[in-house]
């Protein structure tokens, strides 16, 4: 390889998704057709760490010029402990999915939420301000949302669980947001404007104990996985009535906010979604 060549190649800046497993991701697709639409000139990869070489991953990873990095399960909470600058929201979810790195800077940022919202108000159209949400599930798909949807104002956001206790432990991370309610699943009785599934009962085709009654004919009901085919918890809710969307926008959407964090330059991304779902 001529010198030309190589400094020409060390002069594309490097990103990755970290994670394990991570085979599966779609986030280099989604990045490649990014950075082609904005041209922008970068390189992204995926990035399997072992389970207990998450820092070591990064540090090499930077070493060899990397800028940044998306961070998938389970490293989340590792890398809101690396960050050495948090941004607001992934200081409320305790949990970062985005890296930028800057010299000794590590900024973290958490951009699941923002994507979710960005996917219900833009691409649904449907408005969360003064709307009553039901956020099912306490874990870590639950603490990436829960700021962000609180800052659409909507009437209400109960975040309910299968045990209060987990439920109440999340809310006290916003104990000053008179909006958040927090039950357990058996407790909600209410019809809601939109219903969100941050739980992983999809992943085993099965649906959150909660009452048929919780959907409406005017319901969205979102479902954070996807795939191919609805999930259990979207034919649930189609069966009584709701709207059902899943989510790939919410996929698609995040990627795009980490790319904006990154490169400076907010990516179109309907396109990119319309490929994603053709191919699933």
């Amino acid at each position: 390889m001529s010198a030309t060549l190589s400094t020409a190649k060390a002069k594309v800046d490097h990103y990755a998704v970290i994670g394990n497993p991570i085979a599966h991701s779609k986030s280099p697709d989604i990045h490649a057709r990014f950075a082609a639409q904005t041209q922008q000139d970068l390189q992204y990869d995926r990035l399997l760490a072992p389970l207990d070489g998450f820092l070591a991953s990064v540090q090499s990873f930077i070493r060899n010029g990397g800028k940044g990095l998306n961070v998938t399960v389970p490293f989340k909470l590792e890398a809101y402990a690396l960050a050495t600058t948090l941004t607001e929201r992934a200081r409320a979810a305790g949990a970062v999915n985005t890296l930028k790195f800057d010299g000794t800077e590590m900024l973290g940022d958490n951009t699941d939420g923002i994507g979710l919202v960005t996917d219900i108000v833009r691409n649904a159209g449907i408005a969360v301000a003064n709307k009553s949400v039901l956020l099912l599930g306490a874990g870590g798909a639950a603490r990436g949302v829960i700021l962000p949807l609180l800052s659409e104002q909507p009437a209400r956001l109960v975040l309910a669980n299968r045990t209060h206790a987990k439920a109440l432990d999340l809310a006290h991370r916003f104990s000053n947001q008179p909006r958040l309610k927090v039950c357990e699943f058996a407790e909600v009785e209410d019809t809601f404007d939109i219903v969100i599934n941050a739980t992983a009962a999809s992943l085993a085709s099965e649906v959150p104990p909660i009452s048929p009654r919780v959907f409406g004919a005017h319901t969205l009901a979102y479902d954070m996985m996807y795939g191919k085919e609805p999930t259990a918890f979207m034919r649930f809710a189609k069966q009584h009535g709701a709207i059902v969307r899943d989510g790939l926008g919410m996929l698609v959407e995040q990627a795009a906010e980490s790319f904006y964090l990154w490169r400076g330059v907010r990516p179109e991304t309907s396109d990119v979604f319309a490929e994603l779902r053709e191919r699933l």
